[in-house]
């Protein structure tokens, strides 16, 4: 169910300030989960769901169809390390300090998923990393890793898991 900026359609009517659900929830059926996707070098509209007039993306369509779409995200950083700091931190380059694909990720940087893993949530990371250059190894706050090494190779890739 496509999400409108300010929506809390999914989670029914929310008044500002009021807890969501708990994500443990109290059985395995009632637990939270969600898929977070970040994709390179594809936009919004490059998708089938969003109308793209060729593109085919029969699994991302098949996700968006049933689940919430965040569709009022944008990124100030034109290269993908400032970006995926900046989603994992909710902070701007200024404050998580990655400033370029090649530095590492500054000590004491915390993503997000530290703080679900605190609620009982169990997190894992699958993809390009890039964050510190050649440096993918498992980073805190992800109970699973699998991550390609450095920018990544389409075919047959090297996994760091």
């Amino acid at each position: 169910m496509p999400v409108s900026a300010g929506s809390l359609e999914p989670f029914g009517e929310t008044a500002p300030g009021t807890a969501l659900p708990d994500a443990r929830g109290d059985a395995a059926d009632d637990a939270l989960n969600f898929l977070f996707i970040v994709v390179d070098d594809m936009g919004y509209g490059d998708c089938g769901f969003t109308g793209h007039p060729f593109n085919r993306t029969p699994n991302i369509d098949a996700l968006a169809a049933s689940g919430a779409v965040c569709d009022h995200f944008y990124s100030p950083y034109p290269i993908c390390s400032p970006s995926r700091a900046s989603i994992l931190t909710g902070q701007y380059m200024h404050h998580h300090r990655v400033v370029d694909n090649q530095r590492p990720v500054p000590e004491g940087t915390v993503f997000f998923p530290s703080h679900l893993q605190v609620a009982g949530v169990q997190t894992a990371f699958v993809g390009k990393w890039h964050m510190g250059h050649g440096d993918d190894a498992p980073r805190p706050g992800f109970d699973h890793w699998v991550s390609f090494m450095g920018q990544g190779s389409y075919f047959d890739p090297e996994l760091n898991i």
